[in-house]
């Protein structure tokens, strides 16, 4: 989708909306645990007092940022794809494949999307911690939950738009 372009359609410019938003917050954590990162090297190197579980924090933070920023990319039809057999197919044909495409991302991401959410609740009831800084685990699951239901609706949304279903928006 061009940058200048507006999307056509009142779905289209909501999940928009959700997908910058999902990717603010993913920039914003990745520049918290780059933080953490910095002032840990910062400390090892200069005061031989790093921050206890950095490490895990960086991880947990990753996984964030990983869940946040997928849904700005499906939207941005930003997947890398293999389209070396279907170069020379039509283009009802490639709409199709890309619909049985995007369905199948679809129902991996809800797949996905609801092992974390269950995770989640398990680690909770459990109340499972990190290891060295006793972080409740079910968080970090928690929040990587809204970016992948958020990939499943766009992929949802996309594989109608593919199959001609609802308008799709300009490109």
């Amino acid at each position: 989708m061009s940058e200048n372009k507006m999307p056509s359609s009142g779905v289209d410019r909501v999940l928009e909306l959700l997908c910058d938003t999902s990717a603010t917050v993913g920039g914003l954590v990745l520049v918290a645990i780059a933080s953490v990162t910095v002032v840990s090297v910062v400390g090892r190197a200069f005061f031989s007092h790093p921050i206890l579980g950095d490490v895990e924090l960086v991880q947990l933070g990753c996984a964030v940022v990983v869940a946040s920023f997928l849904p700005y990319t499906q939207f941005r039809h930003a997947n890398i794809i293999v389209d070396f057999f279907t170069t020379n197919a039509s283009e009802q044909t490639q709409s199709k494949l890309d619909a049985f495409g995007t369905l199948l991302y679809t129902l991996v991401m809800g797949l996905v999307a609801w092992r974390v959410a269950a995770g989640g609740v398990d680690i909770k009831a459990n109340q499972e911690t990190s290891m060295l800084m006793a972080l409740p685990l079910w968080i970090p699951y928690m929040l990587m939950v809204p970016g992948l239901v958020l990939c499943a609706v766009i992929g949802f949304v996309q594989t109608l738009q593919h199959l001609g279903l609802i308008a799709k928006e300009e490109v």
